[in-house]
């Protein structure tokens, strides 16, 4: 398997061209992040990393694609995929009415049999004939994928300039510890009108909020190999324990443990 870029490998496959009720793409990604830009298909796509992770944009949601889960885009709605370098991707294209897939952006936990099915289909041409072994096999991985259990992983965000460019700060600097008072000043609003704004567009205040981008940002980097430590840092926190407090609070586990409770569930899917 070739090392390519998002954007290249997916100008060369057009999960439309046909309308086999399930196609498959498996990709590695080069040493570098890898952004595919803003698309759509008329398939449903379920994206997940073998390796790494990959973060979904979606309109007003970024959606984390942590490890063993995988994130289901509904058909026709815009969306771009962001990889960490040295990522091992896998997208599943559904045909609209193929499966009774949820109309919803949501994170799926992907059993071990899904994933050995996608990637066995990843290696058949797109066309097949709805009777032939390929198509019997799609069909399997169709009734497998519409029983996988539901996670919500994801951050609201929004059109509006002011919260698209605070997400966009804190995404590029998230060790930025900036009060709402001093977001504030930046756009010339007070702090109360900015906690009212923040409040409306994303339903959650600043804090949670920003406590939510921080925990994506987490789970990627930790996806991709970070340690806890170099994360801690990475997110501004004064001890690796302060961290370890907020993914506790937030997932209900220190990061060890989830990441060991993921690789459990996986085993229990067996």
């Amino acid at each position: 398997m070739q090392t390519q870029s998002l954007q290249l490998s997916l100008c060369d496959f057009d999960p439309d061209a046909t309308t086999s009720p399930a196609v498959a793409l498996r990709l590695d990604v080069a040493d570098n992040e890898s952004e595919a830009p803003v698309h759509q298909h008329r398939k449903g796509q379920l994206v997940f990393a073998l390796k790494g992770g990959v973060v979904c944009e979606v309109p007003n949601a970024l959606w984390m694609v942590p490890p063993n889960c995988a994130v289901w885009v509904p058909s026709g709605m815009p969306h771009s995929n962001r990889a960490t370098a040295n990522a091992r991707l896998c997208f599943l294209f559904v045909e609209p009415g193929a499966a009774k897939m949820p109309r919803d952006c949501c994170t799926l936990v992907i059993s071990p049999l899904l994933r050995e099915l996608i990637q066995h289909l990843a290696n058949q041409p797109q066309a097949y004939a709805r009777n032939s072994a390929t198509g019997r096999m799609a069909c399997v991985l169709l009734d497998e994928l519409v029983q996988m259990p539901v996670e919500q992983l994801h951050l609201p965000i929004s059109d509006e300039p002011r919260i698209k460019a605070i997400a966009q700060a804190l995404a590029d600097n998230p060790a930025d510890r900036s009060t709402l008072a001093q977001w504030g000043r930046r756009f010339a609003m007070s702090e109360r009108t900015l906690t009212r704004l923040v409040l409306k567009e994303t339903g959650l205040s600043f804090g949670r909020w920003r406590q939510q981008l921080q925990l994506i940002i987490a789970l990627r980097q930790l996806s991709a190999g970070a340690s806890v430590q170099q994360v801690s840092g990475e997110l501004g926190y004064e001890s690796v324990t302060a961290f370890i407090t907020m993914f506790k609070k937030s997932l209900g586990q220190p990061p060890a443990r989830y990441f060991a409770s993921m690789a459990q569930q996986r085993q229990s899917m067996r």
